[in-house]
């Protein structure tokens, strides 16, 4: 099913229907590019840079909750996007660092390169961190 994107959708392409053509583990791969640019963004001082960066890693976080194939995994992944949104502008009350999170995000890069496989269970990854100092 294709949807036709808002205006301000940034990820024009992904958001009409090729997102859905992706693994969960190539979507939160890319979700974790956006975090690492929005992250590096914020260290260096670059607002307009972290706007968009932080824009882009949400509608990424919003297309993956949406897609009806996950929807068994929605908490894990909705929990992993209050990690990100408390860690980039909220109080950090997970106290959550950006290598703690890249290292997140690495693991489903590294696990598609190196597997190949279409999805895998790491539910665990996000509990844990998120019971740290919750």
């Amino acid at each position: 099913m294709s949807v036709t994107p808002p205006a301000a959708v940034r990820h024009r392409g992904l958001a009409s229907g090729r997102w859905a053509e992706l693994t969960l583990l190539e979507q939160l791969a890319n979700i974790g590019s956006e975090f690492s640019r929005a992250a590096r963004a914020t260290a260096s001082g670059n607002g307009a840079r972290f706007e968009a960066a932080i824009d882009r890693c949400l509608e990424l976080f919003d297309l993956t909750l949406a897609d009806e194939r996950w929807r068994g995994r929605r908490r894990e992944i909705a929990r992993a996007r209050e990690i990100v949104c408390d860690f980039l502008i909220g109080a950090n009350r997970y106290s959550s660092t950006a290598q703690t999170l890249d290292a997140y995000f690495l693991g489903f890069a590294s696990a598609r390169r190196r597997t190949g496989l279409n999805d895998i269970s790491s539910s665990a990854n996000v509990r844990s961190h998120s019971r740290g100092s919750g």
